[in-house]
Order: structure tokens, then C-alpha cells, then sequence
């Protein structure tokens, strides 16, 4: 299952999607020398009592299919590369534990123009390229905000459920020790009895 949560710009993705196994996705890269930004974050592990550091792995790929990064059992990462081809890049994930995780997952593809691709006029290149540094900047900014909710979001559910594993370890702790003090009553009340018996025919 895989839901999009939002293009924030052009050249970007966001989806946030369920992996029982693997998931694969591809991003196409128009210019060599672009900036490829991503970000993860394994925002819950579908299992009743693990809420551990269940994390997945993903590998990055270029268009030839060679590896260009790849994460070993973690749980949230970022990553920023210089395209060295032009193509579809392909980034898959595999989850080795037998639980279904929620993973929030962020593509963005930064690209200055060159001089060539604006009008010839030396104020107006300049400054369009101030301009394309300013927007990459701008959506940096809202890249890092994405990837703090996202673990905002994984840190809530952590917390929730260690509330409530504290919660039913405190009825099982109650219960344990009542159980144990209505045990000694019973048994000091056949202590006493027994003793009382003795007394009483000597």
C-alpha cells in the first residue's frame, strides 16, 4: 500500500507507504551534475509488542544499475548525491523483519541551470541563478522539516506504546503482588491455625 502525501516542488516526491518485503521506486534525474536529496524514516513497526530498532534496508542505484549508496538496518537516514548520469534512479527497500513497517520516504533533485539555458543578459543570468540557489535553499529548509515530523511522527508512536506496555506492566505488577499477599494471609492464617490446634490439646 502506498499513499502520496504531496509534491512539495517540481523535481520532488514524497510518498509514505506500508513494506512487507520489498518496495522499489524511480526517480528520473534530467541533468548530470544535479543534487539528489532523500530522506527515510520507519515511522512504525506493525507488531503488538516491538516497538524496537526494527529498521530496513535501502539501496540507491543509477541508471546503469550501479550502486551509488546503500543503508543497512537503520531507521530514518539522509542522503545527498551528485548525479554523475542522467536517467531513472532507483531506490528500493527490503525489510528483513517478519513485521509489516510504515516508512516515510522523500526524492528531491536540486538543479542550477546553467548560463547557456537563460538569456544572454549578464544582469539577468545572475540573477536567476541567485534565484534557483534561493529556491534549493528554500526547499532544504522544508526537506529538513519533512524528515523532523516524520521522526516527530515515528517518536509519538514510539512513546505510545511504551506507555501502554507500562500501563499493563503495572496491572500485571498489582496483580502479582495481591496475589501474593492474599497467598501469605492464607498461609499465616494455617500457620496460626495449626499452632493454636497444638497449644489448645497440650
Amino acid at each position: 500500500m502506498v499513499v502520496l502525501f504531496g509534491l512539495l516542488m517540481k523535481e520532488s516526491e514524497g510518498i509514505r507507504f506500508v513494506i512487507q518485503k520489498e518496495e522499489c521506486f524511480s526517480h528520473d534525474v534530467k541533468y548530470i551534475g544535479d543534487n539528489v536529496h532523500l530522506s527515510f524514516v520507519v515511522i512504525k513497526t506493525d507488531a503488538p509488542w516491538n516497538y524496537g530498532n526494527e529498521g530496513v534496508d535501502l539501496v540507491v542505484k543509477g541508471p546503469s544499475g550501479d550502486q551509488i549508496h546503500d543503508f543497512r538496518n537503520q531507521i530514518s537516514g539522509k542522503f545527498e548525491f551528485e548525479a554523475h548520469n542522467a536517467g531513472v534512479h532507483k531506490f528500493c527497500f527490503n525489510n528483513g523483519s517478519p513485521f509489516q513497517e510504515t516508512i516515510d520516504f522523500d526524492v528531491h533533485v536540486g538543479h542550477f541551470p546553467h548560463s547557456d539555458q537563460h538569456a544572454k543578459d549578464e544582469h539577468f543570468t545572475p540573477l536567476m541563478g541567485e534565484l534557483k540557489k534561493l529556491e534549493e535553499t528554500l526547499y532544504n529548509i522544508q526537506f529538513e522539516q519533512h524528515w523532523i515530523d516524520a521522526e516527530t511522527d515515528r517518536q509519538a508512536i514510539v512513546n505510545d506504546a511504551l506507555s501502554k506496555r507500562a500501563v499493563h506492566k503495572a496491572i500485571f505488577e498489582s496483580a502479582a503482588l495481591i496475589g501474593a499477599s492474599a497467598l501469605q494471609v492464607y498461609l499465616l492464617k494455617r500457620l496460626f491455625a495449626k499452632k493454636l490446634g497444638t497449644s489448645i490439646r497440650v
